[in-house]
């Protein structure tokens, strides 16, 4: 998760998050805004993973910085269960995207 690293302590931008025709543009869609968001909260969003829209990402942030990314797969029969990507799982959608 080096590549990430980079992200980690930047503000979040709430206008870039409401723009969906931005985020479509990265093959995203945001699941969850909180808007503002809370000291501590956590923005959800969702891509395709093998023709699926079931990639979560969860980004959580503290006092509007980024503090972690969560990389995982939706659960078809309920959402709010994510399980993590494995390493291989991850690698390989870093190799594809």
């Amino acid at each position: 998760m080096q590549r990430f690293k980079q992200y980690m302590g930047k503000s979040v931008n709430v206008n870039n998050i409401k723009d969906a025709d931005q985020l479509a543009s990265f093959g995203m869609i945001c699941r969850y805004l909180p808007d503002p968001p809370e000291d501590f909260d956590e923005f959800e969003f969702v891509s395709d993973y093998h023709g699926k829209d079931n990639l979560g990402v969860m980004v959580t942030v503290e006092m509007e910085k980024i503090k972690r990314m969560f990389f995982g797969m939706i659960s078809p029969d309920d959402p709010d269960v994510v399980r993590a990507l494995t390493e291989t799982e991850l690698k390989e959608l870093l190799d594809e995207k």
